[in-house]
């Protein structure tokens, strides 16, 4: 029987060694774990699949460096949640709601999320979004679509969190008056 490595350990293998093993290890620990928190935050499971395996790509290429205080866990969310918003910021709403409305049509009940993305893009949301400036639908892109806690988008965005809540107010202040 083989002795289980700590995840600090683990991480200083593939640091050190490239130890294939150790990087296998950590990925079956953590991965089915953080592909499930991801969906929690982002409903297109291929994006969600893409995050993950970019995020352990960037352990292995050694690009995400630990530092030993602090667990495995947390780490990872971190390169993780960065990388969603990347990648949610490159495909644009745009891109995400033709995708939403693409996995609409090849089901034969849509989900409530997929109702809302469809109103979105046809509705007067679409609009009231457009007219918002940029601070302010990048506030509400982090906190609502992507589901970021307050201090998550104040790190994602690099604004203070008193900043974001007071974006995401004035946001939703502007939204409550467009649709009116």
């Amino acid at each position: 029987m083989s002795e289980t490595r700590t995840d600090g350990e683990l991480l200083r293998a593939v640091a050190a060694d490239a130890d294939r093993r150790a990087f296998e290890e950590l990925y079956r620990r953590y991965a089915p774990w953080l592909t499930a928190r991801m969906r929690g935050r982002c409903a297109d499971a291929g994006v969600v699949d893409d995050v993950v395996q970019e995020t352990f790509l960037a352990v292995w290429r050694g690009s995400a460096r630990y530092r030993t205080e602090g667990d495995v866990a947390g780490w990872l969310w971190r390169i993780a949640s960065r990388r969603l918003v990347d990648a949610l910021r490159g495909d644009g709403a745009r891109g995400r709601l033709r995708q939403a409305l693409a996995r609409l049509r090849h089901r034969d009940e849509a989900s409530a999320e997929e109702r809302v993305l469809a109103g979105v893009e046809h509705g007067d949301l679409a609009g009231a979004l457009v007219r918002l400036s940029p601070e302010l639908r990048a506030v509400l892109q982090a906190t609502v679509i992507d589901g970021l806690t307050t201090r998550e988008a104040a790190v994602l965005l690099g604004i203070p969190p008193g900043t974001v809540k007071t974006r995401a107010m004035r946001a939703r202040r502007q939204l409550r008056e467009a649709l009116a």
